[in-house]
């Protein structure tokens, strides 16, 4: 039975992300920015909705930055959306805003023009996409190659090592929805609103031993 702390600094769709991961069988879930909390929990939660400056500045002001740096590689950690972006160097949105810098990274802007056989695609990316696999991963166990997820951005990662990227999906260009190593996993989409890919690999989470 596995404990897991949701990383609260107010950006993020906390709730929907709680009950799912009570729904696949955490013991217990705490929405929490408290150190005593964190350190209790058996794996961590990195989610984020909204502009990246503001989710960098709540981050920044609650201390939650410090946290994440000094749980990498303690424990496992699930980033979601911008909980994904935040872990790469820069961002491009808001006339660029820095991240966290764990990994080398840009985090990019679709474009005002994308196209796709002729058409031209809105933005945000919002809906569901297929999401290719790159080679195996534990999260990936009993969902097939091809799966779709639900998408919301405007961003996309672009890591600086292809070998990060543990998945891909096309809208327009191909770009990184989830990236890998060791005991952090990140994905773009959001599982909790992904229905049984979603909840399964957030089951696969919960179950993870890296």
């Amino acid at each position: 039975m596995t404990r897991v702390a949701l990383l609260d600094y107010g950006m993020g769709n906390l709730h929907s992300v709680a009950k799912a991961l009570e729904h696949v069988g955490a013991r217990r879930v705490d929405i929490t920015r408290d150190a005593a909390l964190i350190a209790q929990a058996d794996r961590i939660v990195l989610p984020g909705q909204g502009a990246m400056r503001e989710c960098m500045n709540a981050m920044r002001a609650g201390g939650i930055d410090v946290l994440v740096r000094e749980l990498i590689g303690r424990k496992p950690l699930l980033g979601i959306c911008v909980g994904m972006q935040a872990l790469l160097s820069h961002s491009e949105e808001n006339a660029g805003v820095d991240g966290l810098d764990i990994y080398p990274g840009q985090v990019r802007f679709f474009g005002h023009d994308l196209q796709e056989q002729g058409r031209r695609l809105k933005i945000p990316h919002m809906g569901w996409n297929e999401v290719w696999q790159q080679g195996p991963h534990p999260l990936w166990q009993g969902i097939e190659d091809g799966s779709r997820f639900y998408f919301v951005h405007s961003y996309y990662c672009h890591p600086d090592s292809a070998a990060l990227c543990r998945a891909h999906s096309d809208y327009g260009l191909r770009f990184c929805s989830a990236l890998g190593h060791e005991s952090v996993f990140a994905v773009q989409f959001h599982p909790e609103k992904s229905q049984r890919a979603g909840l399964t690999l957030l089951r696969n989470f919960l179950n993870w031993h890296p």
